[in-house]
């Protein structure tokens, strides 16, 4: 891969609010990650390359978040977050609220489409994984309902 393509692919998860990256293009694959300050506190660090031969799955034991319990309400779509149907309207889940399957949780705005999320789940919502505004990806977890 180019070290230019990794060089902007840096850059662009710096203007973001993404703590982690991967690429595949062809055979060669990149993960970066934001936030390594087990790994010489540099801010963006470039965990692995299949030019090296390295697994993806060597993440450092300090990288990976702890395994939550719970049903996980994921994005189906890559787009914005929203936690809100409106700037001046209330959020449509809080942590601790209760939500009934069916139920609105969230927004995806993807291409201008605003995509209400709905809950599969009938439970109390434990944790809010993304904040208001961020972008997702496809299968990314969104809520933690209990």
């Amino acid at each position: 891969m180019d070290i230019r393509k990794i060089k902007k692919l840096i850059e662009m998860l710096q203007e973001s609010d993404l703590m982690e990256i991967e690429v595949k293009e062809g055979e060669e694959s990149v993960r970066i990650a934001r936030g390594g300050q087990s790994l010489s506190g540099i801010n963006q660090t470039l965990l692995s390359s299949s030019s090296n031969n390295t697994p993806l799955d060597s993440t450092p034991a300090s990288l990976v978040a702890p395994i939550e319990s719970g049903s996980s309400i994921k994005s189906p779509i890559v787009g914005t977050f929203y936690r809100k149907p409106a700037p001046d309207k209330p959020s449509f889940v809080e942590i601790g609220g209760r939500v009934e399957a069916g139920d609105v949780v969230c927004i995806v705005e993807a291409m201008k489409m605003m995509n209400e999320i709905k809950s599969e789940f009938t439970g109390t919502v434990t944790a809010i994984k993304v904040e208001d505004g961020e972008p997702v990806e496809f299968d990314q977890q969104l809520i933690i309902v209990e």
